[in-house]
């Protein structure tokens, strides 16, 4: 493999402290407003971008298909809190979304609220986090009650087994908010079925919600789809996209509820983490089994594309990183991705129609609703962590340059 890619992926990561520095030194509103308008700038100026402005909304031509693009730099900050002043912000559940999505709205200016059950190590979370009970903090159903806006950001199957009790407190004239349209879309199997008087909307970041947070702070902004279950005031794709910039996202993408989660729960099983993480281990077994070391058969497999080949797909694609690499693993990889490509296809297939059908959401269900749900999980995780290809990669990662203990 040619070290060019490697030497790219540190020129790339060499240059991402100065630009972080630079983002930094500016006002914080320009921080974080300023970055996508520039970014749009100069789609414009591209002959394939194929960009039409109309107040604010931009469509844009994605290989070949005309998208609907929202953007923050349609929000600045005035007039996003000047939106939401006669509204409170309910947010439920403060696990990873809740807490990016919350910190984030309430950064912004936004009045926001957060409800989870008190006592709880979440109502612990958020007092660490600077939420005061009884002026910022509240049990679930008191925060329903105070809010106008009411996020429903607990788990899965949360959401179904607190359903009963959170319906009768979503009155006419509220928002019902989702960042996941598993429990509205599966409602025959959650039994989630919103009120006919409320418009009922979904943000979806595309990332965890520490990231959600991170690059908020940044000053970037994640991507993020947006979505309208129920329109009952005719505004609520405008109070989606409006959230969407209150929450931290850069631009969002216009989609369906079914879409979202039909398209997430697919990703996450597939290329995104359980698809990599068998493609690794074979990948791994088979070179161990024809005698390469625990740290040759780790370097090839985990090391080389996470920290030189994937950083170069990801700031310029996949043709580059392929001509980034020596003539011979052009060649070979050319040849294998059809074979992958075909192999695969079946089980992406079999996959999708796991999702689309209800089953990967009963077996989601089935197993988050155990009561001994962390103790399981635990127990799963705790057997990827003593797989030997990953306690290859603590010794392996701990040789980094730049490793910190």
């Amino acid at each position: 493999m040619s070290s060019f890619a490697l030497r790219a992926a540190r020129s790339a990561a060499s240059r991402a402290p100065r630009a972080a520095a630079k983002a930094v030194a500016k006002p914080a509103q320009a921080a974080a407003y300023s970055m996508l308008a520039r970014g749009a700038a100069a789609a414009s100026a591209a002959p394939r971008a194929a960009v039409m402005a109309t107040r604010g909304v931009k469509t844009l031509n994605f290989a070949g298909t005309d998208e609907v693009v929202y953007e923050r730099s349609d929000w600045p900050l005035a007039k996003l809190q000047d939106y939401f002043k006669n509204d409170t912000l309910a947010l439920i559940g403060y696990g990873s979304q809740g807490h990016g999505q919350g910190l984030n709205a309430r950064d912004n200016g936004l009045n926001v609220l957060v409800g989870v059950r008190e006592g709880g190590e979440s109502w612990k979370q958020a007092i660490e986090d600077g939420w005061v009970p009884g002026k910022t903090l509240f049990p679930i159903e008191e925060a329903i009650n105070r809010g106008t806006i009411i996020m429903n950001l607990l788990s899965d199957a949360a959401q179904s087994q607190t359903w009963p009790t959170i319906a009768p407190l979503i009155t006419k004239g509220k928002t019902l908010y989702f960042s996941h349209g598993f429990s509205v879309v599966y409602k025959d199997d959650t039994h989630v079925i919103p009120p006919k008087d409320v418009d009922v909307i979904l943000v979806a970041p595309k990332g965890s919600g520490r990231t959600v947070r991170t690059l908020f702070k940044e000053g970037r902004g994640i991507n993020s789809s947006i979505a309208v279950w129920q329109d009952v005031t005719g505004k609520a794709k405008e109070k989606a996209t409006a959230l969407g910039v209150a929450v931290g996202s850069g631009y969002m993408y216009e989609t369906t509820f079914e879409k979202e989660v039909y398209s997430d729960l697919y990703g996450e099983r597939g290329i995104l983490m359980g698809g990599i993480q068998g493609l690794f281990l074979a990948q791994y077994k088979v070179l161990r089994k024809n005698g390469h070391t625990p740290s040759e058969a780790f370097n090839e497999t985990v090391e080389e594309a996470t920290q030189s080949l994937y950083p170069l797909i990801g700031q310029y694609g996949m043709d580059y990183m392929f001509n980034a690499c020596s003539t011979t693993a052009r060649r070979g990889a050319l040849d294998w991705a059809k074979v992958f490509e075909e192999t695969n296809l079946p089980v992406f297939e079999r996959l999708y129609e796991s999702v689309k059908n209800g089953s990967e959401t009963r077996r989601s269900l089935e197993f988050n609703g155990r009561s001994t749900y962390r103790e399981d999980l635990a127990k799963e995780l705790k057997e990827i962590d003593e797989q030997e290809i990953w306690r290859a990669g603590k010794v392996v990662r701990s040789l980094r340059p730049d490793h910190q203990s």
